[in-house]
């Protein structure tokens, strides 16, 4: 499992935000893009695509050993991140994991648990979390089989299109509550979770 790299998407625009960034609030002390990290790099090596230079996000991930991809096409949209990653990570690998920086409730425990469903149900090619209802959510890992067709991707639909085209070897599994989907896009989203918690 540690074979599988971890691609972390950080290079949004945090547009619904209105002028704060939602990867820089705070969650259990720390930023919420840093906490992205620490979480994947428990479990595997993290390659993070990130805005084009200079931005506050490079900051906060000081002193982490992990590998910052600059997009410098972010703009284009999620795929431009995903294309950027892919070309950093070495061609031997057996599968890649995509897992976006701003769900707030992931754990170091769904990652590798999302890990172990590609080595338990080995004749699938994505393997995905969902929300405990079955909702597909994140992380999604893509046999390399399929690093082509990610690297064809353009805009910012993400892999869905992928997905789509090969529904018959998903593997859904299920993570705990809402870890899988819950992001954080607007001020009053960030109110209403901390105020929750």
């Amino acid at each position: 499992m540690k074979k599988i790299p971890i691609i972390l998407l950080a290079a949004g625009q945090s547009k619904r935000m209105r002028g704060q960034d939602k990867l820089l609030q705070q969650v259990d002390g720390m930023t919420l893009i840093r906490r992205s990290a620490l979480t994947a790099m428990n479990v595997g090596k993290v390659f993070v695509a990130l805005p084009p230079r200079p931005h506050d996000r490079y900051a906060a991930l000081d002193g982490l050993d992990l590998h910052r991809v600059e997009v410098v096409d972010a703009a284009e949209g999620m795929n431009a991140s995903l294309r950027r990653a892919l070309a950093q990570i070495p061609n031997d690998v057996p599968a890649v994991m995509v897992l976006l920086a701003d769900l707030p409730e992931i754990t170091a425990q769904d990652i590798t648990a999302v890990l172990s469903a590609v080595i338990d149900h080995p004749d699938h090619l994505i393997w995905r979390g969902a929300t405990a209802s079955g909702k597909p959510g994140h992380p999604v890992v893509f046999d390399q089989s399929l690093f082509s067709e990610l690297n064809t991707l353009s805009g910012d639909e993400g892999a869905q299109s992928v997905v789509r085209a090969h529904l018959d070897k998903v593997f859904l599994l299920p993570l705990p509550g809402e870890h899988a989907l819950l992001d954080l896009d607007t001020p009053e989203d960030w109110a209403r979770w901390r105020n929750q918690r």
